[in-house]
């Protein structure tokens, strides 16, 4: 009987712990009307604090501190956060229906926006825009004032042949070959998932990443939509994501990893890949698991191939 009861209290406090854990971390974005769309658990964490260079000093980031509350929008044009913006947004051209730096595009989707911008727990700092004139387009900045970190995200439709939705998340002081979610802060992953949300973005899109070598490489799914278990329609989604990762990294392959590339074309190797997986995972116990391990490994193979400039 007292064994029964202890693990009864133990079961309690656990919970009660987790829902303290969650209430104290969480935050808040600005409130939406409508439904909020699935999203993934942040992937495990595997920061690595490394791939960030050039760290801005934090004594030249303590001004932000008094933007809190303040519209998105008015922070945008301000000139010292203007100033700052430069030393994390890469200097590449990006395509946003045209061909144009990124910075334009930025100043376009941030243009009026009533956003608040969210200071939480002393160090992050994260601006909204949650409409742009056209495709779309939404924009997402994000500043770890302590640890001098400057992170940004554009979703759009592109029209221009490459996959579509698609998430384009950069910062100039990264300058990798190959990434996963995981590898960016655990913080920044959170507070992206919750911009998706509340700016009602599919749960699962291309995902890119522009580098502060002015180069876009995908930026891979690990997150993992079954966690907690969920059943067959979880297993989908990560079978999703694994095929828009797939398509994102042919695509990328194909434009030479170009920030603003266009192509229409599909490779025939692509298609004939797929048609093998396919007919390969059918003849399994379970065809999804198995389509997802095998795209997995064949985005592994892509990526390790020789990269031309």
């Amino acid at each position: 009987m007292i064994p029964s009861v202890l693990r009864i209290i133990a079961v309690l406090i656990f919970f009660i712990s987790g829902l303290a854990n969650a209430q104290a971390t969480s935050a808040p974005l600005p409130s939406s009307n409508e439904a909020s769309p699935q999203i993934a658990p942040p992937p495990p964490h595997s920061y690595d604090p490394s791939i960030f260079q050039k760290r801005l000093p934090a004594d030249q980031l303590t001004f932000l501190t008094r933007f809190a509350g303040s519209a998105s929008g008015d922070l945008y044009r301000n000139k010292e956060f203007h100033k700052l913006l430069k030393s994390f947004v890469p200097d590449c051209m990006y395509h946003y229906g045209k061909d144009m730096p990124l910075l334009d595009a930025l100043e376009m989707v941030f243009h009026g926006s009533p956003a608040p911008a969210l200071f939480r727990d002393g160090r992050y700092l994260s601006l909204f825009s949650h409409g742009g004139p056209y495709l779309r387009g939404r924009g997402f900045l994000w500043l770890d004032l302590q640890e001098g970190i400057g992170l940004g995200g554009f979703y759009f439709q592109p029209t221009n042949g490459e996959p579509s939705p698609a998430l384009s998340v950069f910062s100039r002081q990264v300058k990798e070959e190959t990434l996963k979610m995981s590898q960016l802060p655990p913080e920044f992953a959170a507070d992206l998932a919750q911009w998706s949300s509340a700016s009602r973005l599919p749960p699962i899109t291309a995902r890119y990443f522009l580098t502060g070598s002015n180069r876009r490489i995908l930026l891979e799914h690990d997150e993992d939509y079954c966690s907690p278990p969920k059943g067959n329609p979880c297993d989908q989604m990560n079978a999703d994501a694994a095929d828009v990762d797939l398509n994102a990294a042919y695509y990328l392959e194909q434009v030479h990893y170009a920030t603003n590339a266009t192509a229409w074309m599909i490779s025939p190797d692509q298609m004939a890949w797929i048609n093998a997986r396919n007919s390969a995972c059918q003849a399994g116990p379970n065809p999804l698991l198995c389509r997802i391990r095998m795209t997995r490994e064949r985005i592994v193979i892509i990526n390790r191939r020789p990269r031309h400039t």
